[in-house]
């Protein structure tokens, strides 16, 4: 009996010893450049803005002037922004030379790679490369363009990236190009984080579940599927049967409304931790759906995923016609 009370109290003083060591911060947050991707709305917009408030030197990357606009109006003159488009080659370095100009001899402390598009979601047979392409190029390469060009002002201040995947980069839930994208941004940033460990350099990662942004809008997501239902060849309508777009829809609205979070700075607290945590995590998951769900399915074997997945999509007419 004594046996088993040591091992109890041994593993309450290494939770406590990791939570204490968890709980530990750097200091001197106002002399520590952060640069952001994304900042328009969702995620990157109240990242900028809370951060601002915390004191960092914040740099804020908007794809649109209205977005930057926006940003400026509700954040301290510290705060800078600029328009980035990360499938431009050229805007990305010219933002790179910027902030290398920005920040000096101190180095960047932090890069938040956030910005990311759903794009076209729906089944395989109905898309095309270019369905696939906006996803990959924006999500995953324009991430790593934006990586790339940073990683030398980044070591230099043997700081901190967090890149911006998604429960999406553990879990394909339906066709199109964001999953492949985000399983690409899993799997750069786990070389990433063992390429940076010499340099001192600390690689996060986190992954949302289903929250309420402009990447959710469910009314965009139906429009842009029926776009597609309506050039497809007559073969694989007549498979799926007329009315497949709102059928599916329907069901896939019931999950959403229960899953969906609402509250975005579950994912702000994650980039606060990896940012300026003494000790930031590799993985970070936010949102009850994704601890509950999602981040547990991805680890089961692929009968039980796709026994979960399929009951949530609506059944073919005639998956045999054509």
């Amino acid at each position: 009996m004594f046996f088993y009370i040591l091992i109890f109290l041994a593993i309450l003083y290494l939770w406590w010893r990791w939570g204490a060591q968890d709980g530990q911060k750097i200091r001197d947050l106002t002399d520590k450049y952060i640069f952001i991707t994304g900042c328009d709305s969702g995620f990157g917009n109240l990242a900028a803005r809370t951060f601002d408030k915390k004191g960092f030197r914040v740099l804020a990357s908007c794809l649109t002037e209205a977005g930057a606009a926006k940003l400026k109006a509700a954040t301290s003159k510290q705060l800078q922004t600029v328009l980035l488009d990360v499938t431009d080659p050229d805007n990305v370095r010219k933002v790179a030379e910027w902030i290398k100009a920005e920040v000096g001899t101190a180095g960047l402390w932090g890069l938040v790679n956030n910005a990311g598009i759903m794009g076209p979601s729906a089944p395989t047979d109905w898309l095309n490369i270019e369905h696939f392409r906006a996803p990959i190029e924006i999500n995953l390469i324009g991430l790593i363009n934006v990586t790339l060009h940073l990683l030398p002002l980044v070591k230099k201040a043997r700081g901190r990236l967090v890149n911006i995947s998604s429960t999406g980069g553990r879990l394909a839930v339906c066709g199109g190009g964001y999953f492949p994208s985000k399983f690409g941004v899993e799997a750069f940033n786990d070389s990433l984080r063992r390429d940076m460990k010499a340099f001192g350099v600390k690689v996060s990662c986190i992954e949302p579940g289903l929250f309420k942004t402009g990447l959710s809008n469910r009314k965009k997501i139906i429009e842009e599927r029926e776009v597609i239902w309506n050039q497809l060849p007559p073969a694989i309508r007549k498979q799926y049967g007329e009315g497949y777009v709102q059928k599916d829809a329907a069901r896939k609205e019931k999950l959403v409304q229960v899953l969906q979070n609402t509250n975005l700075s579950l994912v702000v607290q994650c980039m606060e931790h990896a940012l300026t945590s003494i000790n930031p995590h590799s993985r970070y998951t936010a949102g009850w759906d994704a601890k509950l769900l999602w981040i547990p399915l991805s680890s089961m074997p692929a009968a039980i995923q796709d026994f979960v997945l399929l009951r949530n999509k609506a059944e073919l007419a005639d998956p045999n016609a054509g």
